[in-house]
């Protein structure tokens, strides 16, 4: 019942990863350890507060207060087989605990077993890659868990480079089969029974979605590298969340409801450009569109500048406009019979600002000759939005390499 952009935590997380440059590969790379060895492990911990006012469990309005504590941790083994292939084997493991004004107005007596949660998520992936041939082939496996929702998932990568290593074409394609609680607003609990209407919970639904990701990446000198993506995604089910109250135009209140299924088509190129050995730029475009009437687009820009041997900063923003779905409207304005509606702002049209700055350091100091600490990261952030929502994230990650 996390009611968080979610998507803030996802980039931030994914703007703390390590960027390696292109080598030739020596013929005595081949002959490497058999034994399964540590390669490398993450911890990553953050702190996330929004603040906002039009809550769409309230119909639009009223608190969107949130806080959010998040904890990932993943390891990664591998081992070679002396003919040139490389096993890979990953496995993470996270733990949120968040606490959320608006989800606690769900039941407007008493305080909702939402108020606060935690949410679990595992996931296990395996990956062969054949040092000759460049082609890369893996699958995962991944568990959520939190109060009203559960979801399994899997998939399967696949990735191919060239025989000069300068381009790279990689695909994968996730399932995640979810299960939803319906928890239904304190003003609709009246016609259950009466074990029910504490908790307020009327079944389980499902909620599937399906993604293709394909990345074509490209070495277009030694200083200049570039990326294209598509993404195809696929959901059906209950995409409506039954919680989130509606406040009509003529002043009656129902739940929001929503189309069974959604179409989304992310297309986004990202460049890459070395200025010497201390200023790279990391700059990265994104197009959206589905068929819920929603289209968008994100501009990033970030770059790292390398004050030391083992310090470097990195000054980020990130630029994002949003359309509003068909469905959508404010308190009090959806039309009385409407097939859809909500009042949702996610799902309305605004405009965001996203900016910060990380300070990394690479000690690379050994452990008891066992491994290495290779990074160490400190990024923060603000994020902004045109319609009141504010919020602020603290990430730190720590990343140890193994000899």
């Amino acid at each position: 019942m996390l009611k968080i952009n979610l998507s803030l935590l996802g980039l931030l997380f994914s703007l703390v990863q390590i960027y390696a440059q292109s080598f030739i590969m020596d013929s005595t790379m081949l002959y490497k350890k058999k034994a399964l060895s540590f390669e490398e492990a993450n911890i990553m911990s953050s702190y996330y507060h929004q603040e906002g006012n039009h809550s769409a469990i309230t119909g639009g309005v009223g608190t969107e207060k949130l806080s959010d504590l998040a904890n990932v941790i993943d390891l990664k083994l591998n081992r070679y087989d002396g003919r040139g292939k490389k096993y890979t084997y990953g496995a993470e493991f996270g733990v949120d605990y968040y606490t959320s004004a608006s989800s606690d107005k769900i039941d407007t007596k008493v305080s909702s077993a939402s108020s606060s949660d935690v949410r679990v998520y595992p996931s296990l992936n395996y990956s062969v890659e054949n040092e000759k041939t460049g082609l890369v082939l893996g699958g995962n496996v991944a568990f959520s868990k939190e109060y009203d929702y559960t979801s399994i998932g899997g998939g399967f990568n696949f990735s191919k480079k060239s025989k000069s290593q300068n381009t790279e074409f990689g695909a994968k394609i996730n399932v995640f089969l979810d299960t939803y609680s319906q928890i239904v607003p304190s003003e609709f609990r009246a016609n259950l029974p009466s074990r029910q209407q504490n908790k307020g919970e009327i079944g389980n639904v499902a909620r599937n979605t399906y993604d293709l990701s394909m990345t074509l990446s490209q070495v277009m000198s030694k200083r200049f590298q570039m990326a294209l993506t598509l993404d195809l995604a696929y959901q059906s089910g209950l995409l409506s969340t039954p919680f989130h109250r509606v406040y009509m135009n003529d002043g009656s209140l129902l739940r929001e409801t929503l189309p069974g299924s959604r179409f989304k088509v992310p297309i986004g190129i990202r460049a890459n450009y070395f200025i010497g050995e201390r200023l790279i730029v990391r700059s990265f475009y994104r197009y959206y569109q589905d068929d819920w009437g929603m289209t968008s687009h994100t501009a990033h820009l970030e770059l790292p500048i390398k004050v030391s041997s083992a310090y470097s900063i990195s000054p980020f923003y990130r630029y994002y406009h949003q359309t509003a779905i068909d469905h959508f409207a404010p308190f009090q304005e959806n039309l009385v019979g409407a097939e859809f509606f909500s009042s949702d702002y996610d799902l309305s049209g605004f405009d965001s600002q996203f900016y910060g700055v990380g300070i990394r350091h690479t000690p690379f100091k050994s452990v008891a000759n066992l491994f290495s600490i290779s990074q160490l990261e400190l990024r923060a952030a603000i994020y902004d939005r045109s319609d009141g929502l504010s919020a602020g994230i603290v990430t730190f990650h720590i990343q140890f390499k193994g000899f």
